[in-house]
Order: C-alpha cells, then sequence, then structure tokens
C-alpha cells in the first residue's frame, strides 16, 4: 500500500501534465489537419507564416496561394494552418491608402529617426 502511495505524486504530475499541454496540442493538430484535409479552391486561408491568401490551386502536397492581384505563390499544404475570420477582415473602410502608413513617396518611409543622410544618431548636423 505504502508503494501505491508513493506513486500517486508522479501519476498526479503526469495527468496535469497531460491535461494542460499534450492534449490541447493534439486538439489543436487534429483541428488543423481538419482544415488541410477540406481545402477547395476559392477559400480564404492564412499559412504559418503569416500570409493571408485564397486558394487558386490545389496539389496532393502544395497550393497555390493568391496573396495579391495576379500574384500566386506556391506554398506546402501543411503550411495551411487556419481560416481567417470574416468579421476581423479590413472591410473597404478600413482599409490604409497608399502613403498614409507613414510612408510619403516624395521623401520615403518614415523610420522615426532625425538622422540625415550619412549621419549617426546623436550626431549634429
Amino acid at each position: 500500500m505504502a508503494d501505491i502511495a508513493s506513486l500517486l505524486p508522479i501519476v498526479g504530475i503526469f495527468l496535469v501534465f497531460w491535461l494542460l499541454v499534450i492534449r490541447p496540442a493534439s486538439k489543436r493538430q487534429k483541428q488543423t489537419q481538419a482544415i488541410q484535409r477540406g481545402l477547395s479552391v476559392g477559400d480564404r486561408v492564412i499559412t504559418s507564416s503569416g500570409f493571408f491568401g485564397t486558394i487558386a490551386s490545389l496539389d496532393d502536397d502544395k497550393v497555390g496561394l493568391l496573396i495579391a492581384d495576379g500574384v500566386v505563390v506556391t506554398a506546402a499544404r501543411q503550411a495551411i494552418v487556419g481560416v481567417p475570420d470574416p468579421a476581423a477582415s479590413l472591410t473597404d473602410h478600413e482599409a490604409i491608402e497608399p502613403g498614409e502608413a507613414g510612408t510619403d513617396p516624395e521623401t520615403g518611409p518614415d523610420t522615426g529617426t532625425d538622422t540625415g543622410p550619412g549621419q549617426a544618431p546623436g550626431q549634429d548636423r
């Protein structure tokens, strides 16, 4: 009886580890595999590298993703990790206009520094 009682803490630690780590990971893996099996042309997807795109073509192990007008990239099918939430995507009125995101076509991008060309930060002009 004392032998079983001494094993109880080890069994408890294993159970907690399984509940907190292994079980959620296997659920995520099954969910990702279900998404990858259910892909079809025209679906909006997210890749593991963070690209959002629309599936233009499907193969057994590759997908063609349309990531911009006329830009199709080939990715591994296993790189597809999710489907974006339609409510979370940008609508037309929320889209950023060219030049609005800190880039001025005349001067270039706003880097947040006040240094000129060839000057180190903190150097007088």
